[in-house]
């Protein structure tokens, strides 16, 4: 993270390219591991309170949805293979400062939305592994703060994200669902549980099913974000061109099929109701399929999994405000860098700030994951979007390109999903709106600031606005 803030005080000079140093193999893996993480640990049990046994669906449709925008993201990465995601896209696309701004910020806000989903899911699985029996309320919440300020301070000190390290934690996430995969084989296979369950619907009397899943979608969707992140790598990934097509969609389909077999298993041991109680539902499973199973090791597991997640995504949240505040749309004060560590330690502390307020405010994991999935929909919307917008836009080299009927259905249906019809807690659009409005709030302030000392904002600097994304 050193980068971005030594970049900052050395005069204008030519740039060292990024090394590709990345291959299929841990271009794969980053993707996995990047999709991979709190949401399928955490929101399995409140998508089946909402649907029954048939919880395996509401992740498919989202595995769908997904795979639609990811072709998108694919031909924009191959046409512009370069570190920034959305932001540069948009930038591209539209060459509006401010919705460059607010696309960059709605990520930002996703990833602090994100790693708060994922301290709310750290305290429980921490107070399960050290048998505190804190099911909710105050404890889980002060457990929670102590993790985001660890992480606030893990942050502080600079973290280098290495392919390495991804490399591990993703085998730990991993790990963790397949414990629960072949615990819950085994089982059915051993005619414990009950597979019938996997096609009942469990709706109020004289409800079609449809809405109910539609629901459930707008919930499971946050275990699917993640793919988008690896665009970001482009420029340390060899031939990105050539690979980046059939790895992303290959990440997907082993996701996608795992969180299949999660679900399967998971709704086959437990019945929907007891799984949709409490905020740790993976732990209920392997408690029911292999008593004798230590839950400690997989309450560690757990925890591992979704502290990743956090870091990750305070980082990127983080790195974004800075990046903001540089290009002079959000006040200076949050590009302060720290003189000794070379952290910007204003823009996480402001971070860890709005994190605090979730965690306290709002607490449930349900509500959490929504609203990261629902700014992230609005996201990908835009997207989808850029990318018929951007046909236009030639480029020299050979690049992917999406069946055009793709983008326009992605469009459609991520548009969809973020809509009230979908049956979403209403809370998730005060949460991301309060979100939003600060981040307007403190973008106005600036331009009036910019304007009485005679600043003029550049055009956005999609190489620093579009540093990262949300990993679940």
């Amino acid at each position: 993270m050193a980068d971005i803030t030594a970049a900052s005080h050395q005069p204008a000079t030519v740039e060292p390219s990024l090394h590709r140093v990345m291959g299929p193999w841990l271009l794969l893996l980053f993707i996995v591991g990047d999709i991979l993480g709190t949401g399928i640990y955490a929101l399995t049990g409140q998508v089946a309170k909402q649907v029954g046994g048939v919880v395996w669906l509401p992740f498919l449709v989202a595995f769908v949805v997904a795979l639609i925008t990811a072709f998108s993201y694919l031909e924009l990465v191959t046409k512009y293979p370069r570190a920034a995601g959305a932001a540069l896209y948009t930038h591209k696309a539209f060459g509006i400062h401010f919705i460059t701004f607010i696309v960059a910020f709605a990520v930002m806000c996703s990833g602090i939305t994100s790693a708060s989903t994922a301290s709310r899911a750290f305290a429980v699985n921490f107070s399960s592994a050290f048998g505190l029996g804190l099911e909710g309320g105050t404890g889980i919440i002060l457990l929670g703060l102590a993790f985001m300020a660890v992480v606030a301070v893990v942050n502080f000190r600079g973290v280098g994200e290495s392919v390495k390290a991804n490399v591990v934690l993703t085998c730990v996430e991993l790990t963790g669902l397949l414990i629960v995969i072949v615990i819950g084989m085994w089982a059915i296979g051993m005619g414990q549980g009950d597979v019938s369950r996997i096609t009942e619907f469990h709706t109020p009397e004289g409800v079609s099913p449809v809405w109910p899943v539609i629901a459930a979608t707008t919930l499971a969707f946050f275990a699917m974000v993640g793919f988008e992140d690896s665009v970001n790598m482009a420029e340390e990934t060899k031939n990105p061109s050539k690979i980046f097509p059939k790895i992303l969609l290959a990440g997907l389909l082993i996701t996608g099929l795992i969180y299949m077999l999660v679900s399967i298993s998971a709704v086959t041991l437990v019945e929907p109701a007891e799984l949709g109680e409490g905020e740790a539902p993976l732990l209920k499973v392997v408690q029911a399929g292999a008593p004798n199973f230590p839950i400690g090791i997989f309450a560690f597991i757990t925890m591992f999994a979704v502290a990743n997640s956090a870091l990750i995504n305070m980082l990127m949240a983080s790195r974004l405000v800075y990046g903001m505040s540089r290009e002079h749309v959000l006040p200076p004060v949050l590009g302060t860098v720290h003189p000794t560590r070379h952290t910007p330690y204003i823009a996480i502390i402001f971070t860890t700030l709005l994190a605090f307020g979730l965690i306290t405010f709002v607490g449930s994991v349900p509500q959490l994951g929504g609203t990261t999935a629902l700014l992230l929909l609005c996201v990908f919307t835009v997207v989808n979007v850029a990318v018929l917008v951007l046909r236009k836009d030639k480029v020299s080299h050979e690049h992917f390109r999406a069946p055009t009927i793709l983008p326009i259905i992605g469009a459609v249906a991520c548009g969809f999903l973020t809509g009230p019809w979908t049956g979403r807690n209403p809370e998730q659009y005060t949460i991301a709106g309060v979100l939003l409005a600060i981040g307007v709030v403190l973008w106005a302030v600036t331009v009036m600031v910019n304007k009485r000392m005679g600043v003029v904002p550049k055009a956005p600097d999609v190489e620093d606005l579009g540093t990262g994304s949300t990993v679940n």
